[in-house]
């Protein structure tokens, strides 16, 4: 699996702007290939859902079939651990597109936290304890920001692995949302 895939389509973009479609894709990425039915019993979706969205991911190059099946019994995985667009975009309809689903992922990223929130209190104090909830307010050039962004995306590098690699989790290991957000605030 490729590290990564970059969206310049801006209907790939609207078209992973979907809750079955980007938890269909997380659940590859994290659990290797699937059948649709696998998948679908997974997320509490219908089969013939979850093999409709599974193609709408391929149309896009996002999933693809694996290996080790035919029929309804093939396997679909991720083709990339990461998805990512351009940050400045070439046309108004890609920059539309884009805002769409950094929406939507922003919205998803906003649950998930929320979630956690609400059940911190009942997770083993040593993971209260690690996690993480802040933020700073930094005087930064272009420069200083983008190595800030480039060192923060290094740290977490070595575990990228693991996300499709079970494996090579060790013992405890769990699923951790680790956000880098870090944009110039309006001075006015």
């Amino acid at each position: 699996m490729r590290r990564e895939i970059e969206l310049r389509d801006p209907r790939a973009l609207r078209a992973l702007a979907h809750p079955v479609r980007i938890q269909l894709l997380g659940l590859l990425r994290r659990e290797g290939p699937l059948t649709a039915s696998e998948a679908g019993r997974r997320l509490d979706e219908s089969s013939g859902s979850t093999s409709y969205h599974l193609r709408q991911l391929e149309r896009f190059g996002l999933v693809e079939e694996a290996a080790g099946g035919a029929g309804r019994r093939r396997p679909w995985r991720a083709t990339s651990l990461y998805t990512s667009w351009p940050n400045v975009a070439d046309t108004p309809d890609v920059a539309e597109a884009a805002r769409t689903l950094e929406r939507f992922v922003l919205a998803r990223y906003a649950e998930r936290l929320e979630g956690w929130l609400e059940r911190r209190q009942s997770e083993p104090e040593e993971w209260q304890e690690a996690a993480a909830l802040g933020d700073s307010l930094l005087y930064l050039t272009v420069d200083e920001l983008r190595r800030l962004r480039d060192a923060l995306q290094s740290l977490a590098d070595p575990y990228l692995e693991r996300i499709g690699q079970p494996d090579l989790r060790p013992p405890g290991a769990r699923p951790v949302v680790f956000l880098h957000v870090a944009f110039p605030e309006d001075e006015s």
